[in-house]
């Protein structure tokens, strides 16, 4: 392939067009992208499913021919669109890939791109048959030599994060330190000691604690906010006491219970789950929810025996955490931001 090129010049008796052509031969030109995600529990990598030759069926980094009017991130970022429906702003360019024989179509040069990207849902879009998240641990053979790719991806990735804040990009805004820990693990292929770990990462001073004011309303069984809202006449679904059914008047009075002599321990035990039950209704029935402490309604909601637990706690184990993106532009400017393990 020679490449010719008209040039026109301008000049008093007109203009004046010539051609050159240069006498060497020119590859063709395309993108990679390599995108890691994380799901909470180990570190993810987007693949898609080649739907046409060469390599039809098996698996490969979305990416594409480079068109004459884009730069090659304006390409990386378009084929990850078409054929994964996930839009990116932001890639970093891994590095050019020109092996003789790694497109059995043509001479063919590679731009690979990698970035981060939140775990979302993706489909098989343009020549992509399918599109998936897969395991860094199950990844199939690639096709082309992508394998080599993913090799050199994995390898500046484990040396971004001590550097930059790389995995914060993989996280919700809102993080735990175990969760944190995970990630940085799945990333670097190795296992921390989980107090050493702690440490380490609240020495950096990226991170700072969530307050319980930045952070939503409690939930007590996922209704809390909308029942702070309610009444509770009309949470119980009743007009006024005046009004209720007999069935209702029934469902919510308290129950009298007899007084009897605490003869040994095993009653006085049913004694104080009585008086414990009738304090709860009492409570449920003279106070709004907006007056119950937490502490009340976990003791309303679970027994005595269960602890009031903050609603951060429920499903996620330690104090959350946010990514302090000043700090860390500050650090980096002054080059003092490093992570050892």
């Amino acid at each position: 392939m020679y490449l010719c090129v008209k040039i026109t010049q301008m000049t008093d008796s007109g203009n004046h067009t010539k051609g050159y052509t240069y006498q060497y031969p020119h590859p063709a030109v395309t993108t990679d992208c390599v995108v890691f995600g994380f799901d909470g529990k180990e570190l993810k990598i987007l693949l898609i499913e080649r739907g046409i030759d060469p390599f039809k069926g098996m698996w490969a980094f979305p990416g594409g021919f480079l068109r004459m009017n884009e730069t090659a991130e304006e390409c990386a970022k378009r084929e990850l669109k078409e054929e994964t429906g996930l839009e990116l702003e932001k890639v970093r360019e891994l590095g050019t890939f020109s092996g003789v024989n790694r497109d059995p179509r043509e001479r063919v040069v590679s731009i690979a791109f990698y970035s981060l990207a939140k775990h979302s849902a993706v489909r098989g879009g343009d020549d992509a048959a399918k599109a998936k998240w897969w395991a860094i641990d199950d990844v199939p053979q690639l096709a082309f030599d992508h394998d080599y790719i993913l090799r050199r991806a994995m390898k500046r990735i484990r040396q971004d994060i001590h550097f930059e804040p790389v995995g914060f990009d993989l996280l919700d805004e809102q993080f735990t330190i175990a969760e944190l820990q995970r990630l940085y693990e799945s990333i670097l292929g190795v296992r921390f000691d989980r107090r050493n770990f702690y440490r380490k990462m609240l020495q950096t001073g990226v991170l700072v604690e969530v307050e319980e004011d930045e952070t939503p309303t409690a939930s007590y069984f996922g209704k809390r906010e909308e029942m702070t809202k309610m009444d509770i006449d009309k949470l119980f679904d009743r007009s006024s006491e005046a009004s209720a059914t007999p069935s209702m008047a029934l469902r919510y009075a308290p129950t009298p219970k007899k007084a009897h002599p605490v003869e040994n321990e095993e009653d006085s035990e049913k004694a104080k789950e009585e008086n414990r039950n009738k304090t709860r209704h009492e409570l449920l029935m003279n106070n709004s929810l907006d007056s119950i402490s937490d502490e009340n309604a976990s003791t309303m909601m679970c027994g005595e025996s269960a602890p009031a637990e903050n609603w951060r706690n429920v499903g996620r184990k330690g104090k959350l955490y946010r990514f302090n993106e000043k700090k860390y532009n500050q650090m980096k400017e002054e080059g003092s931001f490093r992570l050892e393990f």
